[in-house]
């Protein structure tokens, strides 16, 4: 098992990138399920290796995604434009919250998929089966994850968070962003640079309970550190990273963050992600382990579902926080 030490740090065109704990899934399981943990507690960030994600899967993947964002604008247009699902450009959040980006959103339900290919692909069929194949995979990996961080916080039901991802009513979705390359300098009236920080995607967190995310070998990805510096994260295209959602923020009573993430174009490649966003049922009856409750750590947060959990998350711009929004009052802990 090979794991980073989370202190380590590089110099990286004149930022610190932080190398993230790279956790190796074929380890003793009791093992991993502690990496997993303490990772989470330290970062709420990290990469896993010998995920199980077969590399056929992933590259047909990406060769999908590649393709459509290679197509003239026009062409890409006839996806819809995302309402939520389907094509989008700069125009993230239903604020108007904009960045240097293009996105194509999915909903991973396989009817939905296969629906949403006959406007995205000239060969539907091979699109569909492409991105089904890699959603299944994804979800699994998921689910192992949540697995295993159950068993390394001793909740006695190991599937009480990743049968909400199972349901066949997940509303878990999955993301390609692209982030096609900027000039490297552009000259104002100052002669200095403005280009090299363009925003691709504006600091946020996830609303989901874990996401599941692979870029090409490309950086950009920025993570929020507790003394508020933005540090890069170095790509690693052979890893998937990970990361805590607000759900699972809130289903972990607080002990787990969802850090605040953001990403850069670069200068001279576009680089490419592919996020699986896992989302329990509309319905889902968001609560905490009563494992994770006791008289020196009382419950933080409201029972809520995950439509209103959305629907207020939507309502706020890019950035906002929203599980603010269902924190616990004094008196409500203390009863």
């Amino acid at each position: 098992m090979v794991v980073a030490s989370p202190t380590h740090q590089i110099h990286s065109e004149k930022l610190l990138a932080i190398e993230l704990p790279t956790i190796d899934l074929s380890g003793e399981r009791s093992a991993v399920s502690s990496l997993i943990v303490k990772a989470c507690d330290e970062y709420g960030f990290f990469k896993v290796k010998n995920h199980g994600v077969p590399h056929d899967i992933i590259a047909k993947m990406e060769k999908e995604g590649f393709n459509f964002f290679a197509k003239p604008f026009e062409e890409k247009q006839k996806a819809e434009l995302a309402k939520p699902f389907g094509y989008g450009c700069k125009n993230i959040g239903f604020k108007g919250d904009t960045g240097e980006v293009e996105y194509l959103l999915l909903n991973t339900n396989t009817l939905s998929v296969a629906e949403r290919s006959k406007t995205i692909s000239t060969d539907p069929a091979n699109f569909s089966s492409a991105v089904s194949a890699y959603i299944e995979a994804v979800r699994e990996l998921a689910c192992e994850l949540l697995d295993l961080l159950a068993e390394g916080l001793w909740v006695p039901d190991r599937s009480v968070f990743s049968r909400l991802i199972r349901d066949v009513d997940s509303d878990s979705i999955i993301r390609l962003n692209h982030y096609p390359p900027m000039p490297m300098l552009c000259q104002d009236k100052d002669s200095s640079p403005c280009n090299q920080n363009k925003v691709g995607f504006g600091e946020h967190s996830d609303p989901q309970i874990l996401t599941i995310l692979r870029s090409n070998d490309v950086g950009g990805l920025q993570i929020s550190l507790n003394d508020g510096a933005w540090v890069p994260v170095t790509p690693d295209p052979a890893t998937f990273c990970v990361n805590v959602g607000d759900l699972l923020q809130a289903m972990t009573n607080g002990r787990f963050v969802s850090v605040r993430h953001k990403a850069l174009t670069n200068s001279y490649r576009s680089r490419m992600s592919m996020a699986y966003f896992a989302a329990p049922p509309p319905d889902a009856r968001i609560t905490v382990p009563p494992e994770m409750i006791s008289p020196t750590k009382p419950a933080l947060y409201k029972p809520f579902t995950w439509a209103e959990f959305k629907k207020a998350a939507f309502a706020l711009r890019l950035g906002d926080s929203r599980l603010g929004l269902f924190r616990m009052e004094c008196d409500e802990q203390v009863a």
